[in-house]
């Protein structure tokens, strides 16, 4: 195959990472986003991280079919990473849909009707809902809590339907909970461990929603990143649904506890009301990434922390000057 890689929401959190890494790997890269959520800093802090040029940025909307018609012709392959987040979806679940669900239908469409030979759908573990039983393998039951989850199923759906009804070869990715530089801390895209460790570095309060038992999968943003774009180009992938996971499981409470070690600053904790929607556990199978794909996790959560600790440090930006746009119950509101 020869030509440029795509990837939508290329600006955004994992997407920057991911153009990075594809970057360094000699791919010439294009960066479609709205930056709704993303932003041109993320591709240049990225690639400065990686040692490359920043990739090509495309401003525009992943629904808009002229704008993915010009950027998808003659691509080699799409990463699709445009999305609205989990709590966006309790503010405005039509908006979310339509971006998540219908904005990969006309990706999809597009990338087929321009002969791209690979289309990777990058969803998200929120599809499968609470664990079930757990670790979670792929054939674990989907039942999304929110607009979010089943917006991403949708899509997902679509991607194995393309498959199955024209060969079109399309791969799906479900990342677990990434974590990382880059991540988000404001509005209602804001993080867990974002949130945590700039009030922890600003001497805040952590804010923990209901009893803090839910438990994550947490999976730095460099391993989720890597594994996207390994299982993602793999030449078996095609048809294929895989998690992308670190296969540890960590209760929110105990992650306060750890952010306060890693940071050093031993803040209390404040529980507020449970939010709407949560999910209550999640537990990847990465079984098939590493059988398959070769698929490791290599940074551990500790570590990871550290590293994230010293990005926020290396920005010389006051913690407190960045929770300015943190938004604490994000799904209030219009």
């Amino acid at each position: 195959m020869s030509g440029h890689v795509v990837v939508t929401g290329g600006a955004g959190f994992i997407g920057s990472s991911l153009c990075a890494l594809l970057a360094a790997r000699g791919e010439r890269v294009v960066a479609l986003d709205d930056l709704a959520t993303g932003s041109p800093a993320n591709l240049e802090d990225a690639a400065a991280e990686a040692g490359v040029a920043p990739p090509e940025l495309v401003r525009g909307d992943v629904r808009d079919e002229a704008l993915l018609a010009r950027t998808f012709a003659g691509a080699r392959a799409v990463f699709h990473l445009a999305c609205l987040g989990v709590r966006h979806s309790l503010r405005q679940p039509v908006e979310n849909h339509d971006v998540n669900a219908t904005g990969t239908l006309r990706a999809l469409e597009a990338a087929r009707r321009r002969d791209v030979p690979r289309f990777v759908c990058v969803s998200t573990s929120e599809v499968y809902g609470t664990a079930r039983h757990a670790p979670m393998t792929e054939d674990h039951p989907t039942l999304p809590h929110t607009v979010y989850g089943a917006s991403k199923l949708a899509g997902e759906g679509y991607a194995r339907a393309y498959h199955l009804t024209w060969g079109y070869p399309t791969v799906v990715v479900r990342p677990f909970n990434a974590y990382g530089p880059r991540s988000h801390h404001e509005g209602d895209s804001g993080e867990v461990i974002p949130r945590f460790v700039l009030r922890a570095l600003a001497g805040r309060p952590l804010v923990v929603f209901g009893d803090g038992a839910q438990t994550r999968d947490f999976t730095f943003v460099e391993d989720t990143a890597r594994g996207i774009l390994e299982v993602g180009l793999h030449p078996d992938a095609a048809g294929q649904t895989v998690n992308l996971g670190s296969g540890a499981e960590l209760t929110i409470n105990a992650l306060a506890d750890l952010v306060r070690e890693v940071t050093g600053r031993d803040v209390p904790v404040e529980r507020q009301a449970p939010r709407p929607g949560d999910v209550l556990r999640l537990l990847a199978d990465s079984g098939r990434a590493r059988e398959r794909f070769g698929f490791a996790p290599r940074v551990g959560l500790r570590e990871g922390l550290e590293r994230l600790v010293a990005w926020y440090r290396r920005q010389g930006v006051d913690p407190a000057v960045l929770l300015a746009r943190e938004v604490v119950r994000a799904w209030e509101g219009p």
